[in-house]
């Protein structure tokens, strides 16, 4: 399974195998222990220890505290990344944005409506395909333009679900 794993400006490709670690393509000696008991994880990489308190973690970003310092740590699976960049997310839209569906499936559930401000990252659409819900959310902050769907109805790969306007 791979990941990328943003801490600040810098992003790392952490694949797993089984046993086997790799960081940015280079093999490495992992591991990550937790103590339910305790908010604090141990991670050994190559030999070096590290002890980390767990501050809390919503949607894929954790609040990490290490010596002292809190940083937020993004952590995104190789499926979530393919969906939220073919769904246009992380995408400058000064003019505006789309959202399109990343594969063919059934919409669920669309919690807004034309005229609804959105902050980034809010939910915009549910879609369920291969018998999975995934939820999609804004690339920017904005304004509703349009919705192009229905819940119920069937949509296939790359149709445009959602239009978002520039906050006014």
């Amino acid at each position: 399974m791979k990941y990328f794993v943003t801490v600040g400006e810098r992003t790392l490709v952490i694949e797993i195998d089984g046993e086997a670690v790799q960081v940015d393509g280079r093999p490495v000696s992992a591991s990550l222990t937790s103590n339910d008991q305790s908010p604090e994880v141990r991670l050994l990489v190559n030999n070096r220890a590290a002890t980390l308190a767990v501050d809390g973690h919503h949607e894929g970003v954790w609040r990490l505290v290490d010596q002292g310092a809190l940083r937020e740590v993004t952590v995104e699976d190789e499926r979530s990344r393919h969906i939220r960049n073919f769904a246009g997310t992380g995408k400058a839209a000064a003019a505006g944005a789309v959202v399109k569906a990343p594969m063919p499936g059934m919409v669920v559930r669309i919690p807004v409506s034309q005229g609804d401000s959105v902050a980034a990252g809010g939910a915009l659409l549910v879609l369920e395909a291969m018998k999975m819900e995934n939820e999609l959310k804004a690339p920017v902050a904005g304004v509703i333009t349009g919705v192009r769907v229905t819940a119920g109805q069937a949509v296939e790969k790359g149709q445009i679900l959602i239009e978002l306007g520039p906050v006014a």
